[in-house]
């Protein structure tokens, strides 16, 4: 009985050292995701600025080609 316990605190204590190596994983796969996650934040923010510079008013994302009311209204004909 003695060694059967003996052997259950070895394979407990190997265990341990297994799931700490697992954790230190995590943590560094959890870091590693928000630095990438701060890159996409700064990439769409990045991108809206451009987009807003480019086209302040927004009105292009409902431009129609040969939209002939539309340039009547601006005066090109």
């Amino acid at each position: 009985m003695r060694t059967f316990s003996r052997l259950m605190e070895i394979y407990q204590f190997f265990w341990m050292l297994e799931s700490h190596a697992e954790q230190r994983l995590a943590w560094e796969d959890a870091a590693q995701a928000r630095i990438a996650r701060d890159r996409a934040e700064a990439q769409a923010a990045a991108q809206l600025a451009a987009m807003l510079e480019a086209n302040p008013s927004g009105s292009l994302g409902h431009a129609k080609l040969d939209d002939e009311e539309a340039i009547n209204r601006s005066g090109l004909l």
